[in-house]
């Protein structure tokens, strides 16, 4: 057989593998792109609503526990901020049917607020006509218990401020951890280490176990409609939990969305708490000296200049000054 009878048959046989093999790539590659573009969308949806959390009405309320972390978190904000950026994003901010379609798909978000949860669900409700439907609604709040098995118990927050209860007494205390010390018949309070281990294991079980609780009933809803995807809760890291649970925030999942032969899964975590950035100022004192200190910090000299960062304030030629030694190096 010649050479080019070879080439012939060779191609006739590999050629439509070849054909086949290629166009799987470019289908792999169609779905990485819309995975890249679901996953952005998320990510950027949860952020934003997770910034929402902390526009509040009534500045007030803020210090009604003496704590930095504590803030009424605005859910119904943050979920009207998470819609409207999810839509966008994923090209149906006009088309109302897509909107819809796209819960169906989405088993649940959590609100993580200072002194509880509220997760954002599938349940029943009947409308003006007495007839039952169903659609995503808050739960209300879900406190972060814990019992000692005596009939004590212990409601967390997001940092050492507790309601106690005490079974013998009937009496409740409330206050930082620190302050109820030898206070309470309840150990927990005092060994600090002991308790913030308890406490941040609380809140992330009991989040947890809601959760994989409302995953599991939104399968049963989502194959009276025709979504045959069975819905897990994600496996997330103890790292990411226990960062997660250090200030509030809003998590929200995605799952069973079709793409080609696959399914798109993911969840995403935003936080609610703006962190003020320092600014530097960059002075000169009665010798002419030139140096750079924190906004925190009180001088009197001549402010020449304002750096974002320490880093900019030092490469323009000014030294540090500490607020605690003010003298320069």
């Amino acid at each position: 057989m010649k050479i080019t009878d070879l080439a012939i048959v060779f191609t006739a046989v590999f050629f439509p593998m070849f054909l086949i093999l290629g166009m799987r790539a470019e289908s792999l590659e169609d779905v990485r792109f819309v995975e890249m573009k679901y996953t952005g969308a998320l990510r950027t949806a949860v952020q934003d609503g997770g910034m929402k959390l902390n526009d509040n009405e009534t500045q007030s309320k803020e210090s009604a526990y003496d704590s930095v972390k504590y803030m009424r978190a605005d859910k119904e904000q943050a979920l009207e901020s998470f819609s409207r950026t999810l839509y966008i994003n994923m090209g149906i901010g006009d088309d109302k049917a897509a909107q819809a379609a796209l819960w169906w798909y989405i088993p649940a978000i959590v609100v993580l607020d200072y002194d509880g949860y509220y997760l954002y669900v599938t349940q029943p409700y009947v409308d003006d006509d007495g007839e039952e439907l169903m659609e995503h609604r808050w739960t209300p709040k879900i406190p972060y218990a814990w019992n000692d098995g005596a009939g004590n118990s212990i409601q967390f927050t997001l940092d050492s401020y507790v309601q106690v209860y005490e079974s013998n007494s009937s009496i409740w205390h409330s206050g930082f951890r620190e302050d109820l010390v030898g206070r309470t018949i309840v150990a927990l309070l005092d060994n600090e280490v002991m308790f913030e281990q308890v406490r941040r294991i609380t809140i992330v079980n009991a989040v947890q176990e809601r959760l994989a609780y409302y995953i599991q009933r939104h399968n049963q809803l989502a194959l009276r409609n025709g979504i045959s995807y069975t819905f897990t809760l994600p496996l997330i890291s103890q790292e990411e939990w226990i960062n997660t649970i250090d200030d509030i925030g809003m998590m929200a999942f995605i799952q069973g969305i079709p793409m080609g032969e696959q399914y798109y899964n993911n969840y995403a975590l935003g936080g609610g708490r703006l962190v003020k950035a320092p600014i530097y100022f960059g002075a000169v004192d009665d010798r002419g000296l030139p140096y750079y200190y924190r906004d925190a910090c009180s001088f009197n000299d001549r402010v020449e200049e304002v750096f974002p960062s320490a880093k900019e304030a030092a490469a323009a030629g000014y030294h540090e000054k500490s607020c605690y030694n003010p003298g320069i190096p």
